[in-house]
């Protein structure tokens, strides 16, 4: 939607060519498709063998759209966004695959029951900043007290989070604990939380053929839903990439599922038939009639979990959020350094006083000279730190200004 006062919708699928029906479930088996993206703000994995992401992108990028600067160097990364936005269909679920042909045999989601909603919340983030775009999803309640289990990519490019609890309707501001985008795991902590419901977490082996229910917030509605379905195998590895960046990722050891796992499903709990999660789902086909769903074993999940609580950071785990400048960069970089388009209300750089049309040429006395180079040098401090930018003036005079590091945007 291209629209700030229309009611918002999914956005975030991706497409691939179709696949041809699955062989015989095995174990191990990697599947690599460059998909597509469609739309600004796809939040999410695709997968191999044909696919989306099923993380959900909703809002509107229209302030994007008619912008002539990009969004900020966001820590770890400087990212760039097209200068329009192309939204994309929401991606269809009961089976009817974008771009599929032929009627499916796969049984449709229906609305969760109470049982099936215990345990689980949905998920609306903010995107960027002023007005932006949201992205939905679901995660999974882990303590009383609030700690929540979802996808990184459901909470990738947040600036702020806030998490529904289904069975209550109680709504909570979520601050992020830290995250794993490699493996995809990230965990939130609710503000002001206590006594809710955590989920039940499976201690045993899901197997081949075991009957299994995706529960989640298909299409980002805000309406949990249930699709049920089977293990067709297991240690799954998949690739997924992304055509706006052009970058593949692989993930391993997921449970593959023959459940009508749709957008706005990410995150959220595969439960067993005894209602234990043995879970997190992460991707789905799409392609075809049939679709394929992906999750995460719980085990391996809860893994990360504990190192992300414990304070362990890592090549792959990260804690809290990441080190931010808050400039913003101008779509056409020229020349040595990295020109400006503007800076971010309330952020250092804002605050230090760099403006649109200057050129960052250092960092602590070290030169950059590209927007890779300046994302690098911000990745390697905390949020807190002070750096001493160096940078020429839009008239050209040479300066430099200590900016302290503000919280950026999850990564």
């Amino acid at each position: 939607m291209n629209d700030s006062t229309s009611t918002p919708a999914p956005q975030g699928e991706y497409t691939a060519q179709p696949f041809a029906a699955p062989a015989a479930p095995r174990s191990t088996r990697r599947r690599t498709t460059l998909l597509i993206a469609g739309g600004a703000t796809a939040m999410a994995l695709g997968i191999g063998g044909g696919g989306i992401a099923v993380g959900v992108g909703i809002g509107t990028l229209s302030n994007l759209a008619s912008s002539s600067t990009a969004v900020a160097a966001e820590g770890s990364t400087v990212t760039t966004v097209p200068g329009s936005f192309r939204p994309s269909s929401p991606y269809g679920g009961a089976g009817a695959a974008t771009g599929s042909t032929g009627a499916s045999t796969q049984s449709a989601a229906t609305a969760a029951t109470d049982e099936q909603k215990a345990g689980v919340v949905t998920i609306v983030s903010e995107l960027g900043y002023g007005e932006t775009a949201q992205s939905a999803g679901t995660g999974i309640i882990l303590t009383s007290s609030g700690r929540i289990l979802t996808n990184n990519h459901v909470i990738d490019g947040s600036t702020s989070i806030e998490v529904t609890v289904e069975t209550t309707g109680e709504t909570y501001q979520a601050d992020v604990v830290g995250y794993d985008a490699t493996n995809d795991v990230a965990v939130l902590q609710l503000a002001g939380a206590s006594g809710l419901t955590p989920a039940t977490l499976d201690d045993d082996t899901v197997a081949l053929a075991d009957a299994v229910t995706s529960v989640g917030n298909a299409e980002g509605t805000g309406d949990l839903v249930a699709a049920t379905g089977s293990v067709t195998a297991l240690d799954e590895s998949i690739t997924v990439g992304d055509e706006t960046t052009g970058a593949t990722e692989s993930l391993a050891g997921l449970i593959e599922i023959d459940a009508a796992v749709v957008s706005g499903d990410s995150g959220g709990p595969l439960v067993d038939a005894e209602g234990e999660v043995v879970g997190v789902v992460t991707a789905a086909s799409s392609g075809s009639a049939t679709i394929t769903g992906y999750a995460i074993p719980i085990g391996t999940a809860m893994t990360i979990v504990q190192q992300i609580v414990s304070g362990e950071e890592s090549d792959t785990v990260s804690i809290g959020l990441p080190a931010f400048l808050g400039v913003q960069l101008a779509t056409a970089q020229t020349g040595a350094g990295v020109l400006l388009g503007g800076v971010i209300e309330g952020t250092g750089a804002a605050t230090a006083g760099l403006a649109a049309g200057d050129t960052v040429t250092s960092v602590d006395g070290v030169a950059v000279a590209t927007t890779s180079e300046l994302s690098a040098a911000i990745a390697a401090h905390e949020v807190g730190d002070q750096v001493v930018v160096g940078y020429s003036t839009a008239a050209g005079a040479a300066a430099s200004a200590t900016v302290t590091l503000t919280a950026g945007p999850a990564a």
